[in-house]
């Protein structure tokens, strides 16, 4: 942890000492914060993320070391030094033994002070790399949230991984319903921030008036209403990830601000004199082509390149198809304990209605779909006639082929099978058995579908006959 990024609560009710303090560890390059009280400074810590906090151990109202397992409730990873102006072996003892990293008896050197908080910062850092390292090991549990195995899912999950540790700045882009929250929210499980907050801000939702005051906080009477000071999402995200969702509807008067706030990672309050240091990883999403907004002047250049460093495009459902069993079973499991009448199955009838249909709405539509068949299914399985794409319950499906029914029922993996196994013969003979070209009519790489065909036993040649 580099000393200009490290923050510092003093929280200590002696005014003079406390100036003396802040004055002396600003010096050493430190962001430095005082409270007067122990509830205060637990307030504090409680919305804003500080490295370390110097608690003094006689407060007004609740002492100090009764606030240590406060300080530790609301922000764990925080180091705790306790100061006391009385030589007490046994409110030390008892310090540490509630989880403070050391103590300092008044009076002590500067020089003692300074060695001591850099001790317990770089014990913050080992802790947040062990915590990296072991996440590291284990990122198939965040990834294992983007359902899907397709080629297309899959090249998904392999940027993720090589862009998420990294601290460089993300732009997720896609269709409405793709997932992009959710991606956001892996990239912050996988870095080494995930033990840090995860701030969202909709910028599409946040009138604009209150947009300014909504990111970059405000101080008191900065304008009408404004009765007291207010962080902004940038200073809550501190030490995490802010997503800026819906980027592309970011008004153009505030988009030089944000450009700031992304380069120089500082802040500064409506109605504020002074930049606020501010240690956060930017996450953007937008359904909307930022390039296209530059070329219309509604979207900041320098902004958009700032913002585009790692691009992580999510493909909407009509490509990638190959997904939808794994995708309703996933949904289907979750609407099990909701609906209370076990994880209703799907017919293969329905299953291939819905590789039919093109999902304008994708994956949050594919959601809103299943749930809305499991509701009011006739039997225990979903059939097509089940299947309401926007047209209504029991209206035609999305094509003859796809309401018509098997002889008998099928198990849903079986019947994937089956249908896939279709889809690749009649591709097969359309392309007179040329493997490459059936692949571009199948959508998937030559590899793939390779694969495939061993995976069912096709023999190419026969297929073309």
């Amino acid at each position: 942890m580099e000393t200009q990024a490290a923050k510092i609560l003093i929280v200590d009710d002696d005014t003079a000492f406390q100036g003396m303090l802040r004055e002396a560890v600003g010096e050493k390059g430190f962001a430095v914060e005082s409270a007067y009280s122990a509830e205060e400074g637990i307030e504090r810590a409680s919305g804003e993320a500080f490295d370390l906090v110097l608690l003094d151990v006689r407060l007004p109202g609740m002492t100090g070391i009764e606030a240590i397992p406060r300080f530790r409730e609301v922000s764990p990873s925080t180091e705790i030094i306790i100061m006391t102006g009385y030589a007490e072996k046994d409110s030390a003892v008892q310090a540490i033994r509630r989880g403070a990293y050391d103590y300092f008896t008044k009076p002590f050197s500067l020089s003692e002070m300074e060695i001591v908080i850099r001790r317990a910062l770089e014990k913050r850092r080992l802790q947040r790399q062990v915590s990296s390292l072991r996440r590291a090991l284990d990122r198939e549990g965040p990834l294992a949230r983007l359902i899907g195995q397709g080629e297309a899912m899959s090249r998904v999950k392999d940027l993720l991984e090589r862009v998420a540790p990294l601290d460089s700045t993300v732009l997720i882009t896609g269709e409405t319903g793709t997932g992009k929250e959710l991606v956001a929210d892996t990239v912050h499980a996988l870095s080494a921030r995930a033990e840090g907050p995860f701030v969202k801000v909709n910028c599409a939702a946040i009138p604009e008036n209150l947009l300014e005051s909504e990111l970059f906080g405000h101080e008191k009477g900065a304008f009408t209403g404004a009765l007291q000071m207010k962080r902004g999402k940038f200073e809550l995200a501190a030490g995490g990830t802010l997503l800026l969702d819906e980027i592309g509807d970011m008004p153009l008067h505030l988009q030089p601000k944000l450009l700031r706030a992304v380069e120089l990672k500082q802040v500064e309050r409506v109605g504020g004199t002074k930049a606020l240091a501010c240690d956060v990883r930017i996450v953007a999403a937008t359904n909307v082509d930022l390039a296209d907004q530059v070329r219309e002047r509604k979207f900041r250049e320098d902004l958009y390149y700032r913002l585009n460093v790692a691009c992580v495009h999510l493909p909407p459902l009509r490509e990638r198809k190959e997904d939808l069993p794994l995708l309703a079973e996933y949904f289907l499991g979750r609407l099990a304990g909701k609906l209370k009448t076990g994880q209703p199955r799907l017919g293969p009838g329905a299953l291939r209605a819905m590789y039919e249909y093109d999902w304008p709405g994708n994956v949050r539509q594919l959601a809103n779909v299943l749930e809305r068949a499991a509701i009011f299914r006739r039997g225990d399985e979903i059939t097509a006639e089940d299947i309401d794409f926007g047209r209504g319950v029991g209206q035609a499906p999305a094509s003859p082929q796809a309401s018509a029914p098997l002889e008998s029922p099928l198990p849903l993996r079986e019947a994937v099978n089956l249908y896939e196994k279709n889809l690749i013969l009649t591709a097969l003979r359309r392309a007179n058995g040329v493997q490459t070209e059936a692949a571009k009519r199948l959508g998937v790489s030559a590899k793939n579908l390779w694969n495939k065909l061993q995976k069912h036993g096709i023999d190419p040649s026969e297929s073309s006959r």
